[in-house]
């Protein structure tokens, strides 16, 4: 396959321009301004990306893909088909299952179950303590051989400081990262929003800040004593921010993500009806959205990810106290990041590329990243021209729990490949 005249963005390369790609058995063969790159090849092997992007596949770091035993939300098949349908050719499904992957049968399922889904590349996290109960720590060195890329008690904070000091030290062995739920539970009981006067104008429990930004900084003490490697999670707050610029300063291993609906949304958006906004780490002020995205540009926070969280329709029907935490992202993320950042110029496609593909790559020692010549071609052709209304229809995820249902979004991925093989055209899987 041959294609022509695309914009090619591989931040991995330094490389952001108009090029020719030739793919061969899976694999970038050669990179070239030249015309003649493939003559060889037949018009029937040839594309014309004139107008569109070519980016790395996507590699999302968070998302819940809730198999095995909440199938009534997701399954590993359906989770895939929505992240090739985003543009995501790798993901990592966090452990928070029934029963919780903390096993390493129960990660070598979900590594099994991603393979036969035969979409994108799915990676296992593995809990941190065993049923994600904050008290005794799993068999890491066992969860790493069958197949755990990180390990993460995501959805549960580990309250306990000396178990968290012991996680960082001993995940050091098999040489994984922790990936932190930041939330002091007593600060943040039953709360359902940001604490601010959105929520007290509301009448709804507010959740503050300082329930991240205790936790952040308690975790960035543990991992310097430690010298562990620590990733924060969903990060939200403006004072979460600044704990994690100062420790990077420091020299402490630590990386951080950012996930679109933080940036696209804050607080004043929140109604008492809109449940699809009520996630954990909250929406929080414009003050903290515009902290975030400066994170983002100056390399304090490392990576996009979505924290994928599908729920079914009924769940999300409660009022808004009662309704779960969680938003969809795989199949939006994307063209929100498109639309709400990148047109309007606040954020680089080169940057967001970076973020969602090099950088998590890297960091998690995963394949992709990279349009290379000898790597495997995992890419995504992007169409800013595209545009598509969100309805329940259309998602190829089993939920809907979008704000953006209903509403048209322009930027697409039109295009997906694992290894070369084509599994999504015009958002359509394959």
């Amino acid at each position: 396959m041959w294609i022509k005249n695309v914009h090619l963005v591989d931040p991995a390369q330094g490389i952001s321009g108009i090029r020719n790609v030739l793919v061969q058995d899976g694999v970038i063969q050669a990179i070239s301004t030249d015309l003649d790159t493939g003559e060889q090849l037949s018009d029937e092997q040839a594309l014309d990306g004139t107008g569109k992007y070519l980016f790395p596949g996507l590699i999302d770091v968070h998302t819940h893909l809730r198999e095995p035993g909440l199938e009534e939300k997701e399954d590993i098949a359906s989770g895939s088909a929505a992240a090739i349908r985003g543009g995501f050719t790798g993901i990592m499904a966090m452990p928070n299952t029934q029963p919780v992957i903390d096993q390493r049968a129960l990660v070598e399922f979900v590594k099994h179950q991603g393979e036969r889904a035969g979409l994108a590349r799915v990676y296992p996290i593995a809990a941190v303590t065993k049923g994600q109960r904050g008290e005794e720590l799993t068999e890491m060195v066992d969860l790493r051989a069958g197949g755990a890329v990180a390990l993460s008690d995501d959805g549960r904070p580990i309250m306990n400081a000396e178990v968290m000091r012991l996680a960082l030290e001993y995940a050091k062995l098999p040489d994984l990262i922790v990936i932190t739920h930041s939330e002091d539970a007593n600060l943040a009981l039953d709360g359902c929003m940001h604490w601010g006067e959105t929520s007290l104008a509301l009448g709804l429990k507010g959740i503050p800040s300082s329930a991240e930004a205790v936790m952040v900084a308690r975790d960035m003490l543990l991992a310097a004593q430690t010298g562990g490697k620590l990733h924060v999670a969903h990060v939200s707050a403006w004072e979460s921010v600044e704990i994690i610029r100062q420790a990077k300063r420091q020299g402490i291993d630590v990386t951080a993500e950012v996930n679109p609906h933080h940036l696209i949304f804050s607080d004043e958006d929140v109604t008492l009806n809109s449940t699809a906004l009520k996630v954990n780490p909250p929406l929080r002020s414009q003050e903290d959205c515009e902290a975030l995205l400066q994170g983002a540009l100056d390399g304090t926070i490392d990576f996009l990810a979505t924290d994928h969280a599908p729920h079914t329709w009924e769940e999300k029907a409660q009022p808004m106290p009662e309704a779960p935490f969680g938003i969809l992202g795989l199949e939006t993320a994307l063209p929100a990041v498109w639309q709400y950042l990148v047109q309007p110029g606040r954020l680089s496609v080169e940057k967001m590329v970076e973020m969602w593909s090099a950088l998590p790559a890297r960091r998690f020692h995963l394949p992709g990243g990279s349009l290379k010549v000898g790597e495997a071609a995992d890419m995504v052709l992007f169409d800013p021209l595209a545009k598509e209304r969100v309805s329940r229809d259309n998602l190829a995820s089993k939920a809907s729990n979008t704000p953006f249902l209903d509403q048209e979004l322009r930027g697409l991925p039109v295009m997906t490949w694992v290894a070369g093989g084509l599994k999504q055209k015009d958002r359509r899987i394959l």
